[in-house]
């Protein structure tokens, strides 16, 4: 959409439904309560939609430029209609700054609740500026309220994370446990709004709206403590452990005879390679595509036409921490990367054995893959 103070800032597909929703629910309200014409009254309605994404910028700015100011870096901004993220380039180093980067937004909520409830009251109420003022501030006091509820993914569980954080003296037990503080407010909020809807409070499209947002906070919450598991684990993935040796055959070996030799080899967990007239190392097979070809066909088909040019792939210096190898692997993804002591190729890292390591109890249910 833009930049704004620098950063860039996109807008999900999905909001396009939900703002073609509310200028629908919204025109219609300001054509019967405020006795507009149909197409002045949808304009309205659009309008309203600019005003709610307007709130949900300096939302989404308010943790950006607080960010900012601890000396983190914000890639994006991404806003849904009623609601956003914002995604930085590392962890906040401390609780304290987690906690001010996570109450940043909900307190900039909270101010543009504050003026557009006094421009609402200042305002006579069934003019058009004073409908729209009064339901700015509705929203925006609404937003500013749910997002300090204490719970993952919430601003409020964010600041609940930091708090735990400086108790536990660890980062990664205080998000699981702020994701579990999500999961309960999600059933929690589901088992309020359903009372409701059973005294006649909210209409069941409310009640629907509530679930929704319900399953939503239940998911983030879940991706919240799977994050703080892996997260927990990154010291146990040891490249040098996880690393696989190389078979290296000459181009124009025919894929049959390649895994022939590479059945033969002693040694576990071979990958296949592809070596130039010199020896050198210049393409990885990839297993994939190799399984692809029908057997009676692998005799006739070289095994350079199912491999990667190594140029094509990332290398990883065999000394990486835990975290360094994570961090690499999400910023270049792929599913092998070439692993190097010096200008030497010692081996091979694939993504599947790094998250068998992250996450054992899913990779125990997943069939073992050559």
């Amino acid at each position: 959409m833009g930049h704004v103070a620098g950063i860039p800032v996109y807008a999900n597909g999905s909001m396009l439904l939900l703002a073609v929703l509310v200028t629908v629910v919204y025109g219609n309200y300001a054509r019967t309560e405020l006795d507009l014409a149909q197409p002045w009254a949808y304009l309205v309605g659009l309008g309203f939609v600019g005003c709610l994404l307007g709130s949900v910028l300096l939302h989404e700015l308010g943790h950006a430029l607080t960010a900012r100011r601890f000396g983190i870096g914000v890639r994006r901004i991404t806003l849904e209609l009623l609601s956003g993220w914002t995604e930085m380039d590392r962890d906040a180093p401390a609780p304290r700054v987690d906690a001010l980067v996570s109450l940043a937004g909900p307190a900039v909520s909270l101010l543009l609740g504050g003026v557009a409830t006094v421009a609402a009251v200042a305002l006579p109420g069934h003019t058009l500026a004073g409908q729209i003022a009064f339901q700015l501030a509705l929203s925006n006091v609404l937003v500013a309220f749910f997002n300090v509820l204490p719970g993952l993914p919430l601003d409020g569980g964010r600041a609940l994370r930091a708090l735990l954080w400086a108790v536990l003296k660890d980062r990664n037990r205080a998000t699981v446990a702020a994701g579990w503080s999500g999961r309960a407010l999600a059933l929690l909020t589901a088992a309020v709004a359903t009372v409701l809807y059973r005294i006649d409070v909210i209409t069941g499209l409310g009640l629907v709206f509530v679930l929704l947002v319900v399953l939503t906070l239940w998911q983030g919450a879940g991706q919240s403590i799977r994050l703080g598991r892996m997260t927990g684990r990154f010291p146990l993935v040891d490249l040098g452990a996880l690393v696989r040796p190389v078979l290296a055959v000459p181009a124009g070996t025919p894929l049959g005879e390649a895994q022939r030799r590479r059945a033969e080899d002693p040694r576990p967990d071979v990958v296949l390679a592809v070596a130039d007239s010199a020896g050198s190392l210049t393409a990885l097979v990839d297993p994939v595509a190799a399984e692809r070809v029908p057997v009676d066909r692998r005799p006739w088909v070289s095994v350079e036409s199912v491999a990667r040019s190594r140029d094509a792939l990332t290398s990883l210096p065999l000394g990486l921490t835990g975290e360094q190898v994570v961090r690499a692997l999400q910023a270049h993804p792929g599913a092998q990367y070439l692993v190097t002591a010096g200008e030497d190729v010692v081996g091979v890292l694939r993504v599947a054995d790094v998250a068998a390591v992250l996450e054992p109890r899913r990779a125990s249910r997943k069939p073992a893959t050559s």
